[in-house]
C-alpha cells in the first residue's frame, strides 16, 4: 500500500510550495521529479504511482507559478532559471532527503524538468544515483530535424518578445506551457538560440557543472514526439560526457498510447518499468 502525502517547502527566497509525495512501503530508493514547463504536479501522480509500485519514493516537485506555488507571473512577479536552481530545486532536494534518509537519491524530469534536472545535478550533484529523463532535450534550434528547425529560432524571439510587452506569457493561449514569468522564457529562448545553459544573474557555468556529471543517466524518447525529438536528447547527452546513459525510443506499441510528449502520463506503467529495470 502506498502512502501520499503533502510536504510544505519555503526557499530561501521565501516561496511557498507542496512536493507530492508517494511512498511505498519499502522503499528502495527516492526520485525527485521535476514537470514539464507549464504542468503542474498532480499531473504526475499516475507515474508517481507506478514508480511507488517499484519500490521508488516519488517526490513531485511543483514549479514557481503551478498548482501549490504561492506565486503567479504577472507583471509584478518574475523569475528565471536562477530562481529555479538557486532556490527552489535545493529546497525541493532538502525535503526529499530528510523525508527519505539514507535512501540512494535519483533526480529525474519531463521536457524542461529533464533539462533543470541536468542543470542542478551539474550544480549539487552530491551522491546523486542516476538521472531519469523522459521525452526531453536541449532546445537548440539546430537539434530539430528539418524544416522544423529553420522556423524555431523565430519563435525563440517572439516568445520572449510577448512576454515582456504581456508581463508574462499566455500559454495557454498559444497552446505551450501556461502562464510563464518573462525571465523563465527568457532564459529558456537563449538556451534555443545558443545551446549554451545559463541564467541570468546567476553566476554558476551551468555547462561546465553538466560536464562534470558522472552519475549514470536512463533517457526515453517517443517516436511521434516532434516537441522532444531523438536529436534533441541526444544533444542534451552530449554535454555530460561523464555519465554513462541508456537512452530508448518507445513506439506508440511498446507505450500502449499515443507515443508523443504528453500522452505517456495518462499511460505511465511501461515507461516506469523501464526505467525502473535500468536500475
Amino acid at each position: 500500500m502506498n502512502t501520499c502525502a503533502r510536504l510544505p517547502i519555503t526557499s530561501a527566497d521565501g516561496h511557498q510550495f507542496e512536493l507530492l509525495a508517494h511512498l511505498p512501503a519499502q522503499a528502495t530508493a527516492s526520485l525527485l521529479w521535476l514537470p514539464a514547463l507549464g504542468v503542474a504536479a498532480r499531473h504526475y501522480q499516475p507515474f508517481a504511482d507506478a514508480l511507488a509500485a517499484e519500490g521508488i519514493a516519488v517526490f513531485l516537485h511543483e514549479w514557481r507559478g503551478n498548482g501549490s506555488s504561492r506565486l503567479r507571473a504577472d507583471r509584478h512577479h518574475n523569475w528565471g532559471y536562477r530562481e529555479l536552481l538557486q532556490f527552489d530545486l535545493p529546497a525541493a532536494e532538502a525535503a526529499v532527503r530528510a523525508a527519505a534518509p539514507g535512501l540512494p537519491f535519483r533526480l529525474g524530469g519531463h521536457s524542461l524538468g529533464g533539462q533543470l534536472a541536468c542543470c542542478h545535478a551539474g550544480l549539487h550533484g552530491g551522491t546523486l544515483e542516476a538521472l531519469w529523463l523522459v521525452a526531453s532535450g536541449t532546445p537548440w534550434w539546430r537539434s530539430f530535424p528539418a524544416p522544423r528547425r529553420y522556423l524555431l529560432p523565430a519563435a525563440y524571439r517572439f516568445l520572449p518578445w510577448l512576454a515582456r510587452r504581456r508581463g508574462a506569457l499566455p500559454g495557454r493561449r498559444l497552446g505551450f506551457g501556461g502562464t510563464e514569468a518573462r525571465g523563465l522564457i527568457d532564459d529558456w529562448s537563449r538556451v534555443g538560440l545558443s545551446n549554451r545553459y545559463a541564467a541570468r544573474n546567476l553566476a554558476d557555468d551551468l555547462e561546465a557543472g553538466m560536464r562534470g556529471i558522472n552519475a549514470s543517466i536512463s533517457a526515453i524518447i517517443f517516436d511521434q514526439d516532434w516537441l522532444a525529438p531523438a536529436s534533441s536528447m541526444r544533444q542534451l547527452l552530449a554535454k555530460m560526457p561523464a555519465a554513462r546513459y541508456r537512452l530508448h525510443e518507445m513506439s506508440s506499441r511498446e507505450l500502449g498510447t499515443s507515443a508523443d510528449h504528453f500522452h505517456w502520463m495518462k499511460a505511465p506503467q511501461n515507461v516506469a518499468s523501464v526505467l525502473t529495470t535500468a536500475r
